[in-house]
């Protein structure tokens, strides 16, 4: 199993980026997936979810309305659509499958990260 993510880079405040991540070798029961994000010296944290059954979406309280998550299904591949960027946006991000829990541990499979760095 392996989940490929992309699409990080520099964007100024206000800016936007899409976050894709595209999944190869997952079965069925996995497909739920989330995204998260882990600043410099901080803990990673919980942003978005999507669950595979009924496409159920959850978000962090301090990306609503700003970020969307989505999938399409015949590429395998979820992404984050992330407008109105901040500074305090900045981080790694990384996409995990298995669950759309808020919980990091409840995740089975894991992308390698990508970063978005937020200019103000």
């Amino acid at each position: 199993v392996q989940l490929q993510a992309s699409g990080g880079g520099l964007v100024q405040a206000g800016g936007s980026l899409r976050l894709s991540c595209t999944t190869f070798g997952l079965t069925f029961r996995f497909k739920s997936m989330g995204w998260f994000r882990q600043a410099p010296e901080k803990e990673r944290e919980f942003v978005a979810s999507i669950r595979w059954e009924d496409r159920t979406r959850h978000y962090t309280d301090s990306v609503k309305g700003r970020f969307t998550i989505s999938r399409e299904v015949a590429k395998n591949t979820v992404y984050l659509q992330m407008d109105s960027l901040k500074p305090e946006d900045t981080a790694v991000y990384y996409c995990a499958a298995g669950s759309y829990d808020h919980n990091p541990r409840s995740y089975r499979y894991w992308g390698q990260g990508t970063l978005v760095t937020v200019s103000s």
